[in-house]
């Protein structure tokens, strides 16, 4: 069976759906980024043949039936929604830690009931991310600059959805080289320059604070899809591991 995943601007899209801030609902959102991914069985016909071959997780089955705005979600529905995210992978003893100890803080209690809120879930997809590249202390150092009191989401210098949707959108358009123009000497230099320039443009449309602010906005923004990008060459280099040590001395006969 082949897994359905998103990518993060995918998710950051569904997100804002269940948060009430798109036109489009939930269903709507999966059904294009399955087709977006099945463009060829669709084309052929097989879309049915096709679908049936996909696993749906079951978060995924709950969600397109929700019709609410702003729901909550458990822990472990927040785990099982995030490892629907392609390259992650959350574990639900990882997050209990995560919101009791290491960014407790940052997260506060449960804001919907005993489940938390959506924005608290998009801060937890912004910690996976985050933690490739950063320690928790520096996690919580950059997110303390972003939001200010966990339970009160009016003084966030921006929404923790928002900023999750920033710097996805971001990834999305270096990843699929939208943006990019290499020059084979300074790669790294290059996609430094490009990332800072658009995530200059989004900040920009923050005219309700300060330079300091906007400029905490754009850094993290920065940050973030620079450890997003950091997290593919990791699993890059990870496959080619795998491939080299399961192929070895393999002996296929004819």
């Amino acid at each position: 069976m082949e897994t359905f995943h998103l990518t993060r601007n995918e998710m950051a899209t569904l997100l804002l759906s269940l948060r009430g801030w798109n036109t489009k609902k939930p269903l709507s959102i999966l059904q294009e980024a399955w087709a977006k991914s099945h463009k060829k069985d669709i084309e052929s016909g097989q879309s049915v043949t096709a679908f049936i071959t996909t696993a749906l997780s079951p978060i995924f089955e709950k969600l397109i039936k929700i019709d609410d705005t702003d729901v909550g979600f458990s822990l472990n529905e927040i785990v099982a929604l995030g490892n629907q995210i392609e390259n992650t992978s959350f574990s639900v003893t990882a997050m209990q830690n995560w919101v009791k100890r290491d960014i407790k803080e940052m997260i506060g209690s449960p804001q919907k009931g005993k489940k938390y809120s959506i924005e608290q879930a998009a801060l937890l997809f912004i910690v996976e991310d985050l933690k490739t590249a950063l320690d928790f202390e520096s996690i919580r150092k950059l997110l303390r600059l972003i939001v200010n009191d966990p339970a009160d989401r009016s003084d966030d210098l921006i929404n923790p959805v928002h900023l999750y949707v920033a710097y996805s959108s971001l990834f999305e358009e270096l990843n699929q080289g939208n943006c990019l123009q290499l020059n084979a000497t300074d790669t790294i230099h290059t996609i430094e320059n490009i990332v800072k320039e658009k995530a200059d443009k989004i900040a920009s449309k923050f005219d309700q604070i300060n330079n300091e602010q906007r400029e905490a906005i754009r850094n993290a923004i920065i940050i973030a899809t620079l450890s997003v990008h950091t997290a593919y060459v990791q699993m890059l280099a990870k496959r080619y591991v795998s491939a080299t040590l399961f192929l070895q001395n393999l002996d296929v006969k004819p």
